[in-house]
């Protein structure tokens, strides 16, 4: 491979689920990056995201970050999910504005974690994400 070449994107458990995830896609929600308990997710706010004050709906601020958060805690292979999340909104984002949401796993124990995911526009922070996930059991197998 030459230095023009792109390195191959490292695919994995959380790429499979975001393939599958219409509403992540329907919002032109791009997973630039999942593995090793981490992700990146970026999203341009567009004008129906946008609600009566002119700022971007908080609603799709939280959908970003729970995306990256899907992506980084199924990085690790087994079905995750929520457990339960919050979210803090800092400053406002406007339409045109390029969001980017960085996911990263701070403990897993058991079948449990937590993970914080910020939202940023360029340097700045636009909100803070926490998400505590859940480990599926394998379905049992029937006789």
């Amino acid at each position: 491979m030459d230095r023009t070449t792109p390195a191959p994107v490292q695919q994995g458990p959380a790429h499979a689920m975001f393939a599958a995830d219409a509403a992540s896609r329907n919002l032109s929600i791009d997973l630039r990056m999942a593995c090793d308990g981490t992700a990146v997710a970026h999203m341009t706010v567009t004008a129906e995201m946008v609600n009566g004050h002119g700022i971007a709906h908080g609603g799709y601020l939280f959908l970003l970050a729970d995306t990256a958060f899907a992506c980084a805690c199924n990085s690790h292979g087994p079905v995750t999910v929520a457990a339960g999340a919050d979210i803090t909104f800092v400053a406002p984002a406007h339409q045109g504005d390029l969001l980017v949401a960085t996911a990263q796993e701070r403990t897993r124990y058991g079948r449990s974690g937590i993970y914080d995911v910020t939202i940023q526009r360029g340097d700045e922070v636009i909100a803070e994400f926490r998400g505590r996930s859940r480990t599926l059991r394998p379905a049992k197998e029937k006789p």
